[in-house]
């Protein structure tokens, strides 16, 4: 049994190191409300694209997606309005990592269920899930007494993953659509740009209130808007 000040400690330092502030180290005071508010909106965008969706696999599909898009910003309003030092911050830590490899491998579902065919479908959803379970199995393992996940590493990973649809363009651009894959390239270009804003902890224009972190979390909102509407002509087209 550890010591409740060691691992606050641990604990702490791992939250510290996932927003970028040094141990003590006060966050912005936005930190976390952009996701606290998308929440909600996400939640309501899922019923209605559930709702609408014309067959069974694509409502099956939009339920996955909109669940993996749900738990991306509860997970990250939850951690990012904790308060540090807690285990609580430092298991949520490392569920928001988590989160993030969920809602890529759920925004490929619907995509790779609803355009595309045979093998290409399979082999998408194979890797793209194969990879997320593999990676959130060793985040959730991974502990705070061990040394840190290098940033640019976990960077990496989430940007590879998200990219995989570079292999499979003209069978999306045959089943998607041209606007949807415009909509889909376009979502991962802003996802990839806030990877980098959150590798980079740059730019950071408000330190007491709108820092690094708000500027990534600002860009993921808009990733998401972009990719829901590519998701939604889709599901929409499904027969």
């Amino acid at each position: 049994m550890h010591s409740a000040a060691g691992t606050a400690g641990r604990t702490g330092g791992e939250g510290a190191a996932d927003t970028g502030g040094g141990a003590g180290a006060a966050a912005p005071r936005l930190r976390g409300v952009l996701h606290a508010g998308a929440f909600p909106a996400a939640a309501i965008a899922s019923v209605v694209l559930i709702a609408l969706a014309p067959t069974q696999p694509a409502r099956l599909a939009a339920a996955v997606y909109g669940v993996t898009c749900m738990a991306l910003f509860g997970v990250s309003a939850a951690y990012h309005r904790s308060p540090p030092g807690t285990r609580r911050r430092g298991l949520l830590a490392r569920l928001d990592h988590v989160s993030i490899l969920l809602v890529i491998a759920g925004t490929y579902t619907p995509l790779a269920v609803l355009a595309l065919r045979g093998w290409t479908r399979l082999s998408v959803l194979a890797i793209i899930w194969a990879a997320t379970t593999a990676g959130a199995l060793a985040r959730l393992i991974w502990r705070p007494t061990w040394r840190p996940a290098p940033r640019w590493l976990i960077t990496s990973l989430f940007i590879a993953l998200g990219w995989v649809a570079v292999f499979v363009l003209p069978q999306l651009l045959h089943g998607a659509g041209a606007l949807a894959l415009a909509l889909v390239l376009a979502g991962g270009i802003l996802y990839s740009l806030g990877a980098v804003v959150y590798a980079r902890k740059r730019p950071d224009p408000s330190p007491q209130w709108f820092g690094f972190h708000e500027v990534f979390h600002a860009i993921t909102i808009l990733a998401y808007l972009t990719q829901y509407a590519a998701v939604s002509l889709v599901v929409y087209r499904a027969a």
